[in-house]
């Protein structure tokens, strides 16, 4: 009883938890709708007055811009030059370009949202849905020239690895200096609160799959559910310094795949290498076997890389597509039922951000462990 108890209290304390957490993100989610519409009507105002049309004119004869929630949330899930703040202030990050005559580093800034070209040392850039175009003199597109530049700007997904990769530092610093000066001594404070989520990857995803040689992979492991999921709950963040879907992009998981890669095939032992190249069936099977064995092995990384990136990706979208309905039906009768369905996929979403971070770790622990695991005899 007194279990069952001490046990309704936390559950209590979590969801009133979650709920203060989700509920603080409402102003961030619409702050960015409100925003991405002003951003268009200031657009659309720009090309009429360029148009040598009056605004107020061009509104009354075209109508008021239709809301277009679509374009909204792949401009949240996509990658940018800039980290916005709030209203029209950004944190303008840098264009770090490589182009056939050189390099070009300049600010985002420059390009004022959009609206304006940027003069470089080689070419002139204008962005376009955030790609960096070269400009011709008569102000067209150069598409030979733009296909030339290799894109290595600070981007906010890159901006944001940086913010978890320092945030990640300073937690295992931090407990790594407590163990040491509380050697053999009870966890406490911060300590405390870690040591648990250590142990709980130890024990139910690094022993289970890989036995004994468990400690050796352990770092890793470890640096992969804390990477995902410190990642995922900066994601969830709709303002500074969240925002930034950094694990629901393609090439972020990818690379986490391809490393996962890496490091189970490296591992690998004699009897993982004979199982791909030789496996235990006749001969006459082996043009069949070995192929299905091969596409396995790359099948392994490809299944990491696609469930993470649509697992975030579709959180996201749902979270602004619930919020978008406001906007779409332009009525607030519809804002309690709106807010009450974000309230919900916001609480969700803290458990799908650690549930992925679990699944990505424990499927690399798994295909490691195929990859050293001992044979146990001839078939």
């Amino acid at each position: 009883m007194r279990r069952s108890g001490f046990f309704t209290k936390k559950l209590n304390s979590f969801l009133m938890f979650s709920a203060i957490f989700c509920f603080s993100f409402l102003p961030g989610y619409s702050n960015e709708v409100e925003n991405h519409s002003e951003n268009h009507a200031e657009i659309a105002d720009s090309a009429a007055v360029h148009e040598g049309v009056n605004s107020d004119s061009s509104h009354a004869e075209h109508g008021e811009e239709k809301f277009n929630a679509s374009e909204l949330i792949l401009e949240h899930i996509a990658d940018s030059h800039d980290w916005h703040l709030w209203g029209h202030t950004s944190v303008h990050l840098p264009i770090i370009l490589y182009t056939d005559k050189g390099f070009e580093c300049f600010s985002s800034g420059k390009f004022n949202h959009g609206h304006d070209k940027v003069v470089g040392k080689h070419y002139t850039y204008a962005i376009e849905h955030e790609h960096i175009k070269v400009v011709n003199a008569d102000g067209t597109i150069n598409e030979e020239a733009s296909k030339a530049i290799v894109d290595i700007s600070i981007t906010k997904n890159v901006m944001s690895m940086f913010l978890s990769m320092i945030i990640l530092m300073l937690i295992f610093t931090s407990v790594a200096s407590a163990y040491k000066k509380r050697e053999g001594k009870a966890p406490k404070g911060f300590q405390s609160l870690i040591e648990p989520i250590i142990l709980f990857v130890r024990d139910e995803i690094a022993k289970p799959n890989l036995g004994y040689k468990y400690a050796r992979f352990m770092p890793f492991l470890l640096t992969i559910f804390f990477f995902i999921w410190v990642n995922n709950i900066i994601g969830l963040v709709p303002f500074f310094p969240g925002g930034a879907n950094l694990t629901g992009n393609i090439a972020f998981t990818v690379v986490m795949g391809v490393i996962t890669f890496i490091v189970t095939n490296v591992n690998g032992n004699k009897s993982y290498w004979k199982h791909i190249f030789l496996p235990h069936v006749p001969w006459w099977l082996y043009p069949i076997m070995i192929p299905v064995e091969i596409i396995g092995v790359l099948s392994k990384p490809f299944a990491l890389i696609v469930r993470l990136f649509a697992n975030i990706t579709a959180g996201h979208i749902i979270v602004l597509s619930l919020i978008c309905l406001i906007f779409i039906f332009k009525t607030i009768m519809i804002a309690p039922v709106s807010v009450g369905f974000v309230l919900f996929m916001d609480v969700l979403e803290l458990l799908v951000a650690f549930l992925q971070a679990f699944i990505f770790t424990m499927l690399t622990a798994l295909f490691i462990g195929t990859a050293v695991a001992e044979p146990h005899g001839d078939h």
